[in-house]
């Protein structure tokens, strides 16, 4: 395979490691997902239906604290414990979406070469997802803690449109890369 723009960020990691290390990464995402979900459950109120998600989305102090006042203490804690978990969450969608776009992005390129180099830039593109996140979380732990500073919510609402952007693209990738592989195959078969 010719060697793109942006090259494979998976590089260091051999081949005969790829499948079991995208299984693994996908049962981490599933448990840390799991885990936040029952984290979340006490941070759903009116001021935030979707839980953390409103918080993330708050956009401007005045709601931020609107959420934030709406939350219990045993809520708060469970805010924070979700923000610091997602600390490692970030890490492993990062590099389970992105292997995930690469490997398609590999098996794309022979016959698809424009679509495959998509995979790779897609695959770079959740390590700064990741990293907004981490922006996203320092900003949302400020505020937890007692900062009113307009910055923060708003800071907090940049990263988490771009994390969300980034994240939606990489999924988008895989489903649409993984019907198109399946597609070809089937028709291959039925030649």
């Amino acid at each position: 395979m010719r060697d793109f723009p942006f090259p494979d960020p998976f590089r260091w990691l051999c081949d005969g490691y790829r499948k079991g290390a995208l299984a693994v990464s996908f049962t981490l995402c599933l448990a840390l997902l799991l885990a936040m979900q029952v984290l979340d459950g006490p941070l759903k109120t009116e001021a935030a239906p979707r839980g953390i998600i409103s918080y993330e989305m708050a956009q401007t102090l005045n709601i931020a604290q609107r959420i934030l006042a709406s939350w219990s203490e045993d809520a708060k804690i469970h805010a924070a414990f979700s923000l610091g978990i997602d600390y490692l969450f970030m890490l492993v969608y990062a590099f389970f979406i992105g292997l995930a776009c690469v490997q398609l992005g590999r098996s794309l390129s022979g016959r698809w070469q424009k679509i495959g180099m998509i995979g790779f830039v897609l695959a770079w593109g959740q390590f700064f997802a990741a990293l907004c996140d981490a922006v996203e979380n320092l900003a949302l732990f400020r505020l937890l803690v007692g900062s009113t500073q307009e910055m923060w919510p708003s800071m907090a609402w940049c990263c988490a449109v771009i994390k969300f952007t980034l994240v939606g693209m990489g999924w988008l990738y895989i489903c649409c890369g993984g019907l198109i592989l399946f597609t070809a195959k089937l028709s291959s078969i039925n030649r």
